[in-house]
């Protein structure tokens, strides 16, 4: 028998695997964590900012069960970590269903078997870029009604989608799939504000792992929006959307909004 590569998956960082290493999960690879601990470097407060970011998640899907969603379409879901959607939407509305979507087959595997037996639940290997082949998956229209208003959620995600790829085609496209008072989640890295050779050492780390970084300004966010009403606070720092008391240290570099649509 010839000695067959070590497979890719476990030595190219892989960008869902590095956010689990910044919250403090333990699925992630050695490559993974030698990757993140470069971002670390560049930028010491990554590690905050993903849980503001899970933070703004709890808070924005409770905010949307609040108001009657009861369907939730989570996509670039990542690895499965504490607080799960279906978790704090299930504490306002026990009925409620979600469908967690990722195009990583370890972040999918992953959720599989975790969410194995639990009811109103679905884990789709699929691409936020194909957004008619993702709705047309089986699982996910077993899961949502699109019929009756779904929460899309796409937290942390478009910032890995380059422009080339047309992420707000996508996003529209999701859009027109949904009836009105379906909602949009959304959080966003931004730079703005960051010194250029920062950025740029930042991105370089991103640019050798399983998909590049490409943040994008508070113009271009806001983009994503069209055919949403967007709730208050508007699109803000991700700390400062409806903040209930979670302790928030920095003011990560992100923007976040949820929007209704019209």
């Amino acid at each position: 028998m010839t000695d067959q590569p070590v497979p890719d998956v476990t030595t190219r960082p892989n960008v869902a695997r590095m956010y689990d290493y910044f919250l403090g999960g333990s699925h992630n690879f050695p490559a993974d964590r030698a990757a993140a601990d470069r971002v670390l470097e560049i930028f010491p407060e990554t590690g905050v900012a993903a849980q503001t970011n899970r933070h703004f998640l709890r808070r924005a899907v409770r905010y949307a069960a609040e108001q009657g969603v009861r369907q939730f379409l989570d996509i670039g879901a990542g690895l499965p970590t504490q607080d799960a959607v279906h978790e704090v939407v299930r504490a306002v509305a026990p009925d409620a269903r979600v469908v967690y979507v990722d195009y990583d087959e370890v972040a999918v595997g992953y959720a599989r078997q975790l969410l194995t037996g639990v009811p109103g639940t679905a884990v789709v290997q699929g691409d936020l870029r194909r957004p008619d082949e993702l709705l047309a998956h089986p699982d996910v229209r077993a899961t949502v009604d699109l019929d009756q208003p779904v929460a899309v959620l796409l937290l942390a995600v478009l910032h890995f989608v380059p422009d080339q790829d047309d992420p707000w085609a996508a996003i529209a496209r999701l859009r027109d799939a949904t009836v009105p008072g379906s909602h949009l989640v959304l959080s966003h890295l931004t730079l703005d504000g960051i010194s250029p050779e920062l950025a740029e050492r930042g991105q370089a780390v991103y640019r050798n792992s399983s998909a590049p970084l490409v943040p994008r300004t508070r113009a271009e966010t806001a983009r994503f929006f069209a055919g949403y009403d967007l709730v208050e606070p508007g699109l803000v720092a991700t700390t400062r959307w409806r903040p209930d008391g979670e302790p928030e240290t920095v003011d990560a570099h992100g923007y976040a909004g949820v929007g209704v649509r019209r």
